[in-house]
């Protein structure tokens, strides 16, 4: 399968010499060694990652760990300093740093859209017209921006709200607006940097769940930022997690929580609770015998059902689970796998 964003080796420096930073990055110098050194700001080093087509990757990490400065690489926001950007487009792969300015111009319009964390509104426009924007400024006929307008607002549940100035909406809706917004262009691919962290909790949540409903309809190639781990443990296919410019893992949440790389990831997913996010496909055991199907069981889960339900379940009835696919028990659970899964999440490397 070709991703539909591929980043390798990317190295983005700031400074006004980049170029003499590179040989000690390729010596394993430090980023606070090379700035001493040389006086250069190194945002992301040796980053490689690809996301395919309809999944979530959410970039983690402690503030300045390079995160958004890897996300604004994919649409050429970032000073790319070494390394290799592709994005696929209908018309083939694209890659914006070495490109036409007709081309990136068309990938920024057609292919990536982007979702800010301070909604980058019109103030001055109604939620329709804000909606519109990116239409207007790709030459869509007001006939046509009316109809796919009307679409988004129908999508995001903003219909009756369409007239309105975007100041009269809750932060929520607003954030609503932003989304609609990136949609309304049909880019295949949306970049999203910490969209909800100005949100208060529960508004919070409840954006994260319109997400993902809208994914399941969408399915959208997206690239997340976040620095809430609970928001990206619960939206993200896999995370990658960031420390000083590196990616230091990539993962899916339950292999994240179950082996981290490191001491550092250890620690960052250290106050997670495994009991939301590991499912009964992640802890079953597989059926792999006749044997085994002989085994009786006290009731039955589908492989995503998370592991809290699925200890609620053994204490109301204790025994053995049967975790059922397409008709047939593919795996079982006890109280004991359960348990194990919980506590080996919870070890450090």
């Amino acid at each position: 399968m070709t991703p539909a964003v591929s980043l390798k080796n990317i190295d983005i420096i700031f400074g006004k010499a980049p170029e003499k930073a590179l040989p000690l990055l390729d010596q394993g110098w430090s980023r606070d060694e090379i700035n001493r050194k040389t006086g250069q700001v190194v945002g992301v080093s040796g980053a490689n990652l690809e996301v395919n087509d309809g999944e979530i990757v959410v970039l983690m990490g402690l503030s300045g760990s390079g995160k958004s400065t890897l996300l604004r690489a994919v649409n050429a926001l970032a000073p790319v300093t070494r390394g290799t950007v592709t994005v696929q487009t209908p018309e083939g792969p694209v890659t914006p740093y070495n490109t036409s300015k007709r081309t990136l111009r068309k990938l920024r319009l057609h292919t990536i859209s982007m979702v800010f964390q301070q909604f980058a509104l019109l103030p001055w426009r109604s939620v329709e017209e804000n909606i519109g924007f990116p239409l207007e400024l790709a030459g869509f006929k007001a006939e046509q921006r009316h109809r796919r307008v009307q679409e988004q607002l129908a999508l995001v549940g903003l219909s009756q709200w369409a007239r309105h100035p975007v100041s009269a909406l809750s932060g929520g809706m607003q954030q609503r607006v932003g989304l609609a917004r990136a949609f309304v262009t049909g880019a295949p691919v949306l970049l999203m940097d910490e969209p909800f962290s100005a949100l208060d909790p529960l508004i919070r949540l409840h954006m994260q769940d319109e997400l993902l409903e809208l994914q399941r309809t969408l399915k959208k190639t997206i690239l997340f930022v976040s620095h809430d781990l609970d928001e990206a443990f619960r939206i993200g296919n896999r995370i990658a997690i960031m420390q000083a410019g590196r990616i230091v893992q990539l993962g899916t949440p339950a292999e994240i929580l179950r082996k981290p790389a490191n001491a550092y990831v250890a620690d960052f997913i250290g106050n997670i609770n495994p009991g939301g996010i590991l499912t009964a496909a992640d802890i079953m055991t597989p059926i792999t015998s006749r044997e085994q199907l002989q085994t009786s069981v006290s009731g039955t889960v589908k492989p995503e059902t998370v592991l809290n339900d699925i200890l609620r379940i053994l204490s109301a009835k204790p025994g053995t689970i049967g975790v059922i696919e397409r008709g047939r028990i593919v795996g079982i659970v006890n109280a004991q796998s359960a348990i194990s899964s919980l506590s080996h999440s919870q070890k450090k490397p």
